[in-house]
This record gives structure tokens, sequence and C-alpha cells, in this order.
């Protein structure tokens, strides 16, 4: 009897296939035709190729649907019906075969970095799954995705559209992070809080260079890892992609990650059954992991992890309006910049997690709280807090949040338990559990333990752990009941010893008594010695943070001191941040951090950024504006990008309010001869057959915040079309992309085209199955690795064209 997919990899070594569009290049597949259109167009082929992997010894057929999507347009429904059809016949004579429906990203941003609305991809995705899954597949494959919120939209649309098991494969580059700058370990977080059944990574490189990044999501994920690696890095030969790597060294890579604890593997890009029966000979013996790590309690952002249960975590307490009227106003007034601000200050102090509120009479607290969590996102890479006693609030948010966060609240009512329990299980992430109930807040440590046990108990029904628990036993006022902090901290002690995690609002306990930071330190440094595991605090308490970095250094939680010594030897200026004083109407500024134009470009807030341009024209002449402070802000942050110290989400923020402020700046300049941009034309496109826009549409707007005009073609656009722009622009700067193989053959045509049109043309490339060598193989000028590099390329041509005619 057939086993469960689930249970099959669990019981033996299995395998995937190869990669189809490099095959089906290989077998004839007309360059920037969709590999899918075969499924009508030649179904024996696609039958043959699924066979040749199967007497190879793969038992895991991936469907030939990997671009069918709603959202990419062409005969999607008939593509997957079809492929579907065409794996399971081919399957069908092996009785330990099973059917993967192959999901591939949409090639497009969502919001609010790019343009598509987070639920628009939700349903695209949940759309195709629910058409694959209704044929007779035996599980969903999601592969090859570079960001961790498309990763999430394709996840949450499969759950929502089917009960099959859930396989996710994420593309990595040479550093181990996705383009979204998340890192195996936390998209293991990611993937097992959202209930996948087995993840891992897919093509990007050869199996020598995954490895490392095998090794490290091995050590983090509790569910088995997949692995399905290229055939090395491509050549272009004679028009043709020629993988190096051969069969058996392909295979010896690959038995060091079966060895070390892969469950499954394959291949990708570039591996034929050839490939494959040589893996399949190789590690078919190795025996599978005896057990799984298990998983450690954490919460990510788009970039950054935060794990509980080592050093105690610091969470800002700012932005909750909750004895702040300016907040209050703000929030009232729809004054996000203000809400954001707040946001950015914190980021530049030791805090892990923000806290996010904006629980106010009289607006929504769903759409404010899911607007506030999207713009904050685009400004700091600290994970955040959603806190919010609605569950419809924290729901809206939960959904678009690109991560796991961390949610503040469950209580020990049955009402709480009912509804915020299942937003946990369902989108992953840890919980603030409060320790009250029907009956409120008890006296006793002994019974608000009781409560939390109660609360752990009915997560378990959910299966969420109880290292995902946070229980807050809930600091009360002093100044209403001496003997408050006291029973705050016996429950620190009782729950510490019964092995839950814990977190503490700790400036509730001096309410209503003068000199609270006084108080609020030594009580912060008593419950730190009682072993709290989180704090939720103002970080611009100087004693507070001193408290702080003292038990840290104490207590062998800040190896070689590194951080009390600066901290120490800092002068009191220096240490001491103050508050803005003021209101949101004006009269304060959104953020100390936020204080210039420079400032507004670099920490992605358009608002400001045309407040500042606007402010700035009164006085300067604009193209000092744009030299002065766009210019230097973005290379600052191009250099921060090049470092790996920002990532995709904040560099494109950063680009959106530069060109908020050029734009003001080209309102003034039109009129003059020489506008800003105007003589500094860039023509871009996605070449033929490839509809995967995401890289051309950062590079657009990368170049456009620097002031170049920029002609974008758009995607799948044929060499024809390119050479027209050239001719009736004028423009002789191009730059193409390219993401998939099987379209790389287009770019190379477009540029014998455009030399044979234009030959003073410069041709600049990218994608992401580009590199240097191939680029100059298919007669490319340059190739940029990434956005910032275009941007070089371009500044480097149109200075040497100005130096020659002058």
């Amino acid at each position: 009897m057939k086993l469960p997919i689930l249970e099959a990899i669990r019981t033996r070594r299995m395998y995937f296939d190869g990669g189809y569009g490099t095959s089906l290049l290989a077998m004839g597949l007309p360059p920037g035709t969709p590999p899918e259109q075969w499924n009508l167009d030649q179904p024996d082929t696609i039958l043959h190729l699924h066979q040749g992997y199967l007497e190879a010894g793969c038992r895991i057929l991936k469907t030939n649907t990997f671009g069918a999507n709603p959202l990419k347009g062409g005969e999607y429904r008939e593509w997957i019906a079809a492929g579907v059809r065409i794996a399971r016949k081919a399957a069908e004579p092996y009785p330990d075969a099973y059917v993967a429906l192959d999901i591939g990203p949409i090639g497009q941003l969502l919001r609010p970095y790019g343009s598509i609305p987070f639920e628009d991809a939700v349903r695209a995705f949940s759309e195709a799954v629910a058409l694959g899954s209704s044929l007779g597949v035996d599980c969903v494959l999601i592969e090859t995705m570079t960001d961790s919120l498309e990763t999430k939209a394709a996840v949450i649309g499969a759950k929502e559209a089917c009960d099959l098991p859930v396989f996710v494969t994420n593309a990595y580059d040479s550093t181990g992070k996705l383009m979204s700058g998340a890192t195996p370990e936390m998209m293991a977080a990611l993937l097992e809080g959202l209930g996948c059944d087995a993840i891992g990574m897919n093509c990007s490189f050869g199996p020598d260079q995954l490895l490392p990044i095998a090794r490290r999501m091995l050590a983090r994920s509790s569910v088995p890892v997949i692995v399905n690696p290229n055939a090395g890095l491509p050549e272009m030969i004679n028009g043709k992609a020629v993988y190096h790597l051969g069969c058996d060294t392909f295979a010896q890579y690959c038995a060091e990650m079966a060895e070390e604890g892969v469950s499954v593997l394959g291949g990708c890009c570039g591996t034929t059954p050839d490939y494959l029966r040589a893996l399949i000979s190789r590690t078919a013996e190795i025996p599978l992991p005896a057990s799984f790590p298990e998983s450690v309690p954490a919460v990510t952002s788009f970039s950054r992890s935060v794990s509980f249960g080592g050093k105690p975590v610091l969470i800002g307490e700012r932005i909750n309006p909750t004895g702040k009227p300016h907040l209050r106003q703000a929030l009232r007034d729809h004054d996000l910049d203000y809400v954001v601000g707040e946001g950015i200050r914190q980021s530049e102090t030791p805090v892990d997690i923000l806290d996010v509120n904006v629980g106010v009479p009289g607006i929504s607290e769903e759409e404010t709280l899911t607007e506030v969590t999207e713009k904050l996102q685009t400004v700091t890479p600290l994970p955040l807090q959603l806190d919010s006693s609605d569950p419809a609030a924290l729901a809206s948010a939960l959904r678009v949040y690109n991560g796991i966060p961390l949610i503040n609240s469950v209580n020990g009512k049955q009402q709480s338990m009912d509804s915020v329990l299942p937003l946990v299980a369902k989108y992953g992430g840890c919980v603030i559990a409060l320790t009250l109930d029907e009956a409120g807040i008890p006296d006793s440590a002994e019974a608000r333990l009781a409560i939390a046990e109660k609360i752990a108990a009915n997560a378990e029904k959910w299966g969420i752990r109880k290292n995902r628990i946070l229980v807050d036993p809930l600091a009360m006022a002093v100044s209403a009941d001496p003997k408050a902090a006291a029973v705050t901290l016996q429950s620190l002690r009782l729950l510490t010893g019964h092995g839950f995690l814990t977190s503490l609002g700790v400036s509730n306990v001096s309410f209503g008594l003068p000199d609270r930071n006084l108080l609020n330190s030594r009580f912060f440094s008593e419950a730190l010695a009682c072993g709290l595991s989180c704090a939720i605090l103002n970080p611009f308490s100087e004693e507070m943070m001193g408290s702080y970095r003292a038990h840290c250094a104490l207590f062998d939680l800040d190896p070689g001191f590194s951080d009390y010594i600066p901290y120490a030897q800092a002068s009191e200026s220096l240490r001491n941040v103050k508050e803005p004083s003021g209101t949101s109407s004006g009269t304060v500024k959104a953020s100390v951090a936020v204080a210039s134009l420079y400032d507004a470009v670099l920490h992605g807030m358009p608002n400001q950024a045309v407040r500042f341009a606007k402010d700035l024209l009164a006085d300067h002449d604009p193209r000092e504006i744009l030299s002065d402070q766009v210019i230097p802000a973005l290379n600052r942050v191009g250099e921060q990008f090049e470092r790996k110290e920002i990532f995709l989400p904040q560099l494109l923020s950063a680009a959106g309010s530069a060109t908020e402020a050029v734009l003001v700046l080209k309102e003034v300049m039109k009129k003059e001869s020489q506008t800003a941009g105007k003589g500094r034309p860039v023509i871009l496109a996605t070449v033929r057959g490839d509809i995967h826009d995401i890289g051309k549409n950062i590079v657009s707007m990368l170049l456009e915040s620097y002031g170049f005009s920029v002609i974008d073609l758009g995607k799948d656009v044929p060499p024809e079309t390119v050479v027209s722009a050239v001719r009736e622009s004028g423009c002789r700067l191009v730059g193409l992309s390219a993401l998939m193989t099987t379209t790389v053959p287009a770019m190379k045509e477009t540029i014998e085209l455009l030399r044979g049109e234009s030959p003073r043309v410069s041709v600049i490339v990218g994608g992401a199955v580009l590199t240097a060598d191939y680029a100059a193989e298919i007669g490319a000028d340059w190739y940029a690795s990434d956005a910032t590099e275009t941007v070089r390329f371009a500044e480097l041509y149109y200075d040497s064209l100005e130096r020659s005619t002058t």
C-alpha cells in the first residue's frame, strides 16, 4: 500500500526530479516560449521527460507548472490541468511515485515594496493550488522563492486552498540570504510557524555552494530538509547554456548533504536524468536523520531574528498611545510619519523588538494597525510585537507582516484563547500570555501560574508548544497595592521554575508616583534577577538601559563586555538621548533622526522628503539640493546595501523617498534647458518570454531616484521593440533583464539586433541566471549583479560621454 508522502519522506530516502526549463530547451523549446505551453503543444515530450527521471530512480515528480499563475497570464488553467494529467500518467506505473504540484514565484514584488497587493498574491496562489490539488496531486511544492513576503503569501494561499502537505524551497544568494535579507534560520522559523511540512532550498547554485546554507537550515529545522541544487553555474557556449559540474561531482556533494541530515534531494537547472541517476546511486544507502532539532522560540522580520531563552530581550514601548498624548493625536490625525518616526528613533537604541499598539477611540484599529505594520517594515529591520486586544486587528496585521511577529496578547479567558490561539497557530510566532481570566488578576503567584498552565494546555490543542508562550505575570502599580511588585517578582520566579518564558511591561509598577525611572530601573533589576526573559520598556530611559547593561555584564551575557565598556566610557551627553517635545501637528519633527532631506531619504520617509525638499527650495538651487542631500543619501544607502547592512525593503523605501523629492525638484527645473535626468535617459526591458520584472522594476526606481530618465518598456519585450525604442528616443544606454534560463537566448538575440541596428549602443544586463562571464559571452558591455551596480555603470557611461563632448 502506498504511504502518504509525509510518512514516505520520513521512512525512506526520496528524490525529486531535475530541471525542466533547461531540459526542455535542450529538447528544442523555442527561446521565450513558456515551458508550460508544451503541456498542450507537446505533451509526449513532457511525458518522456517525466519517464526519464522515474527510470533514473526519482519518485517525486514536479508538474511542469512552475510559471502557471493567474497574475502571469497565459493559459494557466489549461497548463495546470495538462501538467498534472501528464505527471500522473507518468507516475501511474510506479506504485511508490508521487506527484508534486509545482508553484513558482509571481515575478513581481508585493506591497509595500512593489505594486502587487498581498491579498491579490494570496488569491493567485490559492487559485492555482485549488485547481491543481483537485486533480489528484500528492503535495504542493512552492519553489525558487527569493522574497520572504511572497513565500508567506504562497504558503497561505496553498493552505487556504487545500489540505495537502506543503513543501517550500527558497533560492538563496551567495551570502546565504534571500533578496529580502532573510537567512535560512529565519526562513526555518517562518515556514515552520506557517505549518509547512518540509522546507529547504533550490536553484541559485550547485550543491557545493548550497552545502553551507543547508547546514545552517539543518541546525534549526524541526521538519525534513529538501535540497534541489543546480548543476553548478552555466556558461554560454555557442548560444547555449552549458553546465560544467559533472554528474559524479554533483552526486558527491549531494552525498555530503545526505550524510549531514538532508532528507530529500533532487535537482534544478541543468540536472538531467543522468545527474539524478548518479545522485541516487551515491546516496540511496545513506540513512535518514534519526531525529530533528527542537524548534527554537523566535520572532523575525524580513531580515532579523530574535530568539528567547538566552540574553533578555528588550521591546521598545514608545508606539503605544497610553500616556502619550502626542502619539494619540498623531494616530487620530493619521499622521503616520510621526508614528514611523518613533519606530526609527527606537531602532537606533539597543531594543530588539518594537511594540506596535494603535488602540485609540475613533479610528479603525484593524486598518491602522495593518497600515502602520506595513510602513514600519519599510524603515526598520526590527521584528515587531503586534499589540491589540482586537482579534480582527491582529489577524489583519499578522497576515501582511513580513516574518513572524510577537503577538500581544492572549489571556486566560476562554473567549480570548478561542480567538487568539487560532491566529498564533495559523501565522506562527510567539505570544504574550497575560495571567488574568474571567475572575480578574489573581493576588497570588500560584494562581497566576495556574492561569499560565491553563493557557499552555489550550495552546497545545492548537499545536502551539509551551516554548512559544511568554507569560506576563502583570506588573501592577505599587501606588494602588504596596505588595504588587513582590507578588509579580514571586510569580516570575515560579513561572521560570516551571519552564515558562516570561515577559513584563516594567513601567506599570511606578504609575502614580514621582521619579518613575528610579522605581522602574530598580524593579527591572529585580525582575532580571528573577529570570525575566523579555521586557517592554522605554529605551530612552538612562536608568533602565543602565540596569540592563549592568545585568548582562554581571551575569556573563555580554561577551568581552563589548556592550558595557563603550557604554560606560561614553559621556553623559552622548548616552542620554532626549525625547522630542511638542505636538504632532507640525511643531515637532517626526523623529530626531529625521532632521533633513538627507535623513528622510536615508530612512525611507517619503512625506518628510517632500516637505524638506519644498522647504529647501525657498533658499537653494534644486541642483544643489539634489547633489548635496539626495544623491549622498542614496550613495550611503547603496553602500549599506552592498555591505548587507540593509536589504531590499529598506533600499526600495529610500529610493521611493528620493524619487518623491526629485519630482518636487524637477517641477522647479522643468522650464530650464537642462532639466535633471532629461539628458540621461536609460531604456529598460525584461526580454521576450520572461514575465518576471522584479529586478527591472527595482533598477527603474533606483535610476529615477538618482535623476535618470527611465524609458521602461515592461516585460516580455521583443528584440524589435527595444531597437525601435533606441531609434525613436535616441537613447544609447539599454538595460536588459532575465530571470529564467529559458529566456537568456532572447537576451542574446536582443543584443545582436541592437549591434546590427545601433552599433553605438551600450548594454547592461542583469538577472538571477546571469554571471559576468555569461554576460560577456552574449555580447553585453556590463554585467550588474544588483540595482546599485546598474546605477554605477549608468553614471560611468554618462560621465565618460560628457567628458568626450567637452
